[in-house]
C-alpha cells in the first residue's frame, strides 16, 4: 500500500469542507464525494447543492448524493470507485452496508474530546456549558453513533469570549490535519484504535433546536453570555422584546456582555439611556447587549439599534 490510499470523502456543510479542500491540497488522491441531495433555498426555492458537493464538482471529482444510503445503485457507486478508506465528516450515519466497504475501515472526524459530546452540535453545546477545554476526535465508525474505537485526538482551550462561529473555524483547521494523520497512520498499518473511555457524567450534543435559543431570564449572567456565544453566529440566540403598543417581536443576540450585580428589577426589564447601552435584568445580574438584530431589520451594533427604540414600558420575555 502507498503512502496515499485510495479515499472517498463524506460530508456535507462547512466543517466538512474544509477538510476535504485540505486533503485536495495536499494531493490525496479523493477518487469519490459523498453528500448531501440539493435542497431549494432561497425565495425562488431554487436548488442548491451543498458546500461539500458543489466544491466537488468544481474541482472535477466525481460525486453521489443519495437519498437513501441502502440505494443498491449507490453500494455499487462505490464498489467501483474501490476505495482503500472512507473518510467521514459532518454527515449522516452509515449503514454496515456503507461502512464496511473499504479495505481500511471508515473513520469519522468529531468536534469534540469523546466521548463527551457525541451527537449532532458538538461546538455549540461545549461553548454552552462552559467549558474551557475541547478538541477534535478521529474514530472508527461501528454501529451506533460517536461511540466507535478512537484513533487520534487533540485538544484545544475554549477562550472566555469564543463563539461558536471561531471554534468552528479553529477546530476545522486542527481537524484537516489530524485526518491526514488518521489516514497516514490507517495506510502505514500503524494506527492503534483504543475504546472510548468510561465517564460520568456523560454530555451529550443534541440538536439544536428553537427552544434551546430562546433565552431564559432566570439565569445567571454567565449561563446566559455562555448561550449566547455558543449559539453565535448561527443559529443564534432569541428573546422577545415586548413594548406596549405591539405584539412581541424577536430580536437575535449576536454579542453581550456579563454583569454580575444584585438587584430587584424584575426578569425582562431593560435598562437603557436609548443612546449608548441596553441592559437586560436577569437571575443576579444583568447582559449588556452589544450586537442585535431585530426581526425584519438588519444585524446591527446597540448604538444603532437604539437611534429607533423607544424604552417606555418595553421589556423582555
Amino acid at each position: 500500500m502507498n503512502r496515499f490510499p485510495r479515499i472517498v470523502f463524506m460530508g456535507t456543510p462547512g466543517f466538512a469542507l474544509g477538510v476535504l479542500q485540505t486533503l485536495i491540497q495536499k494531493q490525496y488522491p479523493v477518487v469519490g464525494v459523498v453528500s448531501a441531495p440539493d435542497k431549494p433555498a432561497g425565495r425562488g426555492l431554487r436548488l442548491q447543492s451543498p458546500e461539500v458537493a458543489a466544491y466537488a464538482q468544481a474541482q472535477g471529482l466525481p460525486v453521489a448524493q443519495p437519498v437513501l444510503l441502502k440505494d443498491p445503485a449507490f453500494l455499487e457507486q462505490l464498489r467501483i470507485w474501490d476505495a482503500d478508506i472512507f473518510v467521514v465528516v459532518a454527515f449522516r450515519m452509515l449503514p454496515d452496508a456503507v461502512w464496511k466497504l473499504p479495505r481500511l475501515g471508515a473513520f469519522n472526524l468529531h468536534a469534540s474530546l469523546l466521548p463527551q459530546y457525541r451527537g449532532a452540535a458538538p461546538i455549540n453545546r461545549a461553548i454552552i456549558r462552559g467549558e474551557t477545554q475541547t478538541g477534535i476526535t478521529t474514530f472508527l465508525i461501528d454501529h451506533q453513533i460517536d461511540t466507535g474505537n478512537i484513533l487520534f485526538q487533540e485538544s484545544t482551550p475554549v477562550g472566555p469570549d469564543e463563539t461558536a462561529g471561531s471554534l468552528h473555524d479553529r477546530l476545522m483547521t486542527l481537524g484537516a490535519d489530524l485526518v491526514c494523520r488518521t489516514i497516514d497512520a490507517l495506510a502505514a498499518g500503524t494506527a492503534k484504535p483504543l475504546p472510548q473511555p468510561q465517564i460520568t457524567p456523560l454530555y451529550g450534543a443534541p440538536k439544536l433546536d428553537k427552544e434551546t435559543c430562546r433565552i431564559s431570564w432566570d439565569q445567571s449572567p454567565l449561563e446566559i453570555y455562555n448561550l449566547i456565544r455558543g449559539l453565535s453566529p448561527y443559529p443564534t440566540a432569541f428573546s422577545l422584546l415586548q413594548t406596549a403598543d405591539s405584539e412581541p417581536t424577536s430580536v437575535k443576540i449576536f454579542q453581550a456582555r456579563p454583569i454580575e450585580n444584585n438587584h430587584s428589577h424584575p426578569l425582562g426589564t431593560i435598562l437603557s439611556d436609548c443612546k449608548s447601552h441596553l441592559h437586560v435584568a436577569c437571575r443576579n445580574g444583568y447582559i449588556s447587549l452589544l450586537e442585535v438584530q431585530a426581526a425584519g431589520k438588519k444585524r446591527m451594533p446597540i448604538k444603532d439599534f437604539l437611534l429607533g427604540f423607544r424604552n417606555s414600558g418595553a421589556f423582555f420575555i
